[in-house]
């Protein structure tokens, strides 16, 4: 029974493995070509302002340097030979390796989408078990109305919204970036950092409680109205006694694997919270790239945006197949 469980386990990791590996080929094959036949110019953008000043045998140098000459399937070859052994170019912009730069940035994306990803989940499933508990009172009706309604706002339109209130209006928060201007970066204290980091993280959280919240809810209702909790009631047991023995355990964990499985929700909506409030995270810096032609930071990102979604539902799966009964059943 336990090297069946074993074998199973180890059959679907090895199908995820095989199935992330095609989707990073066709990602990057299809991101090359979409890249390549964009409108901008690459050697445009590397030049900048001093384009008028560059005559064509620079040009010709400059795309001889960065292989921009060769044709497309030889330049996807060199590129996609290189990147397996780790090397994802140079930044055409900023003149850096694009993994220093990746990793840079994704510190800061990464503790803005933690913050947002543990307060939507909490805030989410909160407002579930509540909305379920109160089941067709006002409370209920103003939570679901309210679920509905983030589930379809945009994240950029929430994001000035609360840049607008809370940063122009009350100016309790500042209006954007990670860090206070003017400031050096060894004089950046913690509190400046997470002063910042409030507002994008609370847009995002705000924004994606929906889900988790009307998954809770439906969940502890079905929970409610089953036989076991119905014979509890029969013996007394109310409120939050009821839920904390027999609804908390049987929602808790389809939450959290919910909750997994919206990181590609997150990431895309961080895209946007942080170029609403000019965080520098890996959002800010794939906006950049795209606009100014930085073709190796681009494909950089979104091969590792790529694995970086892959993985959270991979987590995802692997947390449901414990949790789920039937994903372990013989035969």
């Amino acid at each position: 029974m336990k090297k069946s469980r074993v074998r199973k386990l180890a059959n679907f990791l090895l199908f995820k493995t095989i199935r992330m590996a095609t989707l990073l080929v066709a990602i990057c094959f299809i991101s090359f070509l979409l890249i390549k036949n964009s409108p901008i110019d690459p050697i445009q953008a590397y030049i900048g302002a001093d384009m008028l000043n560059v005559g064509p045998e620079q040009r010709e140098r400059i795309a001889q340097y960065w292989g921009l000459n060769q044709p497309i399937m030889t330049q996807f070859l060199n590129w996609g030979s290189a990147l397996l052994t780790g090397d994802m170019g140079v930044s055409m912009i900023l003149r850096r390796p694009v993994t220093e730069i990746i990793g840079e940035r994704f510190l800061h994306s990464l503790a803005l989408m933690l913050t947002a990803w543990g307060l939507s989940g909490i805030i989410g499933f909160t407002m579930g078990v509540i909305a379920a508990m109160k089941k067709n009172t006002l409370v209920d009706r103003i939570i679901t109305w309210y679920c509905y309604t983030l589930a379809s706002t945009p994240t950029f339109w929430m994001g000035l919204v609360m840049l607008m209130i809370f940063a122009v209006w009350l100016g309790w928060f500042p209006i954007g970036l990670g860090v206070p201007t003017g400031v050096l970066e060894e004089d950046v204290t913690l509190i400046d950092r997470i002063t910042h980091l409030i507002l994008p993280a609370l847009t995002l959280s705000i924004v994606g409680v929906a889900n988790v919240a009307l998954h809770t809810r439906q969940k502890l209702l079905d929970v409610l109205s089953s036989d076991y909790v119905l014979f509890a009631r029969a013996r007394g047991e109310r409120g939050f006694i009821l839920f904390w023995r027999h609804g908390l355990r049987n929602i808790a964990l389809p939450a959290i694997t919910l909750q997994f499985a919206s990181f590609s929700e997150l990431f895309g909506g961080a895209v946007l919270a942080e170029q609403v409030f000019s965080y520098p995270g890996l959002g800010q810096a794939t906006v950049e790239a795209g606009l100014r032609g930085d073709v190796p930071l681009l494909l950089g990102i979104v091969i590792f945006s790529t694995l970086f979604v892959f993985i959270g539902n991979l987590v995802a799966d692997i947390i449901y197949h414990f949790v789920d009964p039937r994903t372990r059943r013989e035969g």
